[in-house]
């Protein structure tokens, strides 16, 4: 059992061209651009700065984003490398396929699945509960879950996931297309926020920038299971604030960028991926960045942070609330609507694709990647990772795993960053059209950036991690070990050099180099 096996790129892009189960090649720059802002920029823009801003970093919070975009930066960087060099579906899993082996593949495939899967939940469920605001602030009190039987049904969620998984199934583009809308309705909601709310700022409320490191109150079991896991590793007690508090806030504030690895997983649909993809990923990075930090100044400068962390959950409707603007809400309420609409669209998209690049390889099901003679998408699979996601977003209570959505990407971008490393010493005859600069300086820092991250979210959220890896393992094992194409290949090859007709040690020495290219 060769655990580490590692894919050829040949391999991989011979597989995305196989009949039946090929992606039609029809997004360019823009769409990727747009797309990188469309699952970024959701309702976390109205929310998880200020959360950040009052529970760890206080006006700092502008450099907890810059820290989050940064790391996400280098990792992106990364990202693009491997994008340009092998340009297919299924993005951080193929690429850990092809340098660092089969199992770690799976381990990050199966990350990624729990990463876009939740997210998708997660961000489905909020969808339905923002709407039932929307209209009660038009007046019309529609409640955002009906009781069946005992159980809570999250209607909404059941309607944007289905609306989605349509477009999806009909095309990527026309997908495309009405999530650029979208996107830049939202993109005029923010920057109108942003222009009323620094109308309110005060110099004053920006003092002190850091505030003094202090101990959260609580010293349970409970609260010790909140705490960041490098605190948690280090015997430090529970606290905010200070310089751990910018770390802890830059790991909580990193939930806003995840989604550009998503763009990632799209390099098989693009066209000319070699100039498109750097170009929209970065593109749609600067501009997130730009945005968020200028939405957190905002913010900090209407209200002290000492008035957003009296507030059990803290958003800028709270800001505006405070400084007397209730027209505000209304457009919060309206611009996170339409902001968590294409975060999802982007979401199943992403989903489905890595689910697409794991089946073609055996690792799940190869059913599962089939793709429409028509459109020229995976329809069957579209449709059944729709049905989970709202199943789960309307039945259950998916929000307590948020968290697991930033360890599933970081664990991803890790992988990602080292991968880089190993990709130029095995294959130093690639040329992919970018490359990360100043060597494997950047690639390293990466990779140590995202680690740290982890580290500093939740204790429960590694425990809840330990679990999610130990039931992808079982699964690698009891199945996508066996199945896998490359093992049958493996299989066939040993085969070869184990059986009882040659003809000569020459054709014996060839089976062997085979076995080994293997």
């Amino acid at each position: 059992m060769n655990l580490f096996r590692t894919k050829s790129i040949e391999q991989s892009m011979a597989d995305a061209d196989e009949p039946g189960r090929q992606l039609k090649r029809s997004l360019s720059t823009w769409d990727l651009m747009i797309m990188g802002v469309a699952v970024a920029v959701g309702a976390g823009i109205f929310s998880v700065g200020a959360k950040a801003a009052a529970n760890f970093a206080g006006p700092a919070v502008t450099v907890s984003f810059a820290v989050a975009a940064v790391t996400c930066a280098l990792a992106i960087m990364c990202y693009a490398e491997f994008a340009t060099a092998i340009p297919v579906a299924g993005s951080a899993y193929v690429f850990t396929y092809a340098t660092m082996g089969e199992v770690l593949a799976w381990v990050i495939g199966w990350n990624l699945i729990l990463e876009l899967f939740t997210a998708a939940a997660v961000i489905a469920k909020y969808w339905g509960i923002y709407l039932s605001k929307v209209f009660a602030l038009m007046g019309v009190e529609i409640p955002p879950a009906l009781s069946l039987g005992g159980v809570d049904l999250y209607w909404g969620a059941f309607l944007i996931v289905a609306v989605f998984t349509v477009l999806l199934v009909l095309g990527t583009k026309l997908s495309a297309r009405v999530g650029n809308i979208f996107t830049l309705i939202k993109i005029g909601v923010v920057i109108f926020v942003i222009v009323v709310g620094f109308s309110y700022v005060k110099f004053s409320n920006y003092t002190p920038f850091v505030p003094a490191s202090e101990p959260t109150a609580g010293t349970g079991a409970a609260d010790v299971m909140k705490q960041s896991f490098f605190g948690f590793l280090t015997g430090a007690a529970p606290a905010q604030y200070g310089t751990l508090g910018i770390v802890a806030g830059a790991a909580l504030v990193f939930f806003a960028f995840i989604g550009f690895d998503v763009v990632a997983t799209s390099a098989e649909e693009v066209k000319n991926p070699q100039k498109t993809l750097p170009r929209g990923i970065f593109g749609g990075l600067a501009l997130v960045t730009l945005l968020y930090i200028l939405v957190s100044l905002a913010l900090t400068g209407m209200v002290s942070y000492k008035q957003l962390a009296e507030v059990e959950n803290p958003t800028l409707t709270t800001a505006f609330e405070a400084v007397g603007n209730t027209d505000a809400a209304k457009i919060i309420a309206f611009g996170s609507l339409v902001g968590l609409t294409t975060v999802i669209m982007v979401l199943l998209m992403g989903l489905s694709r890595v689910v697409l690049a794991m089946s073609r390889d055996g690792l799940l099901p190869r059913a599962l990647s089939k793709t429409s003679e028509k459109r020229a998408t995976p329809a069957r699979l579209q449709i059944i990772c729709g049905a989970a996601v709202a199943l789960v977003a309307g039945l259950t209570n998916v929000d307590l795993l948020e968290e697991m959505i930033n360890i599933g990407t970081l664990s991803a971008f890790v992988m990602v960053s080292l991968g880089i490393l190993v990709l130029r010493k095995k294959r130093p005859d690639l040329k992919p059209a970018f490359r990360v600069p100043f060597g494997k300086v950047l690639p390293i820092v990466s990779a140590v950036l995202c680690l740290y991250l982890m580290t500093n979210l939740a204790v429960e959220t590694w425990i809840f991690f330990a679990i999610w890896l130990a039931i992808g393992l079982g699964i690698y094992f009891a199945y996508g070990q066996r199945h896998s194409r490359l093992n049958d290949k493996f299989a066939g090859a040993k085969a070869a050099v184990n059986g009882p007709a040659r003809s000569s040690d020459d054709d014996l020495d060839d089976d062997k180099d085979a076995l080994t290219k293997v």
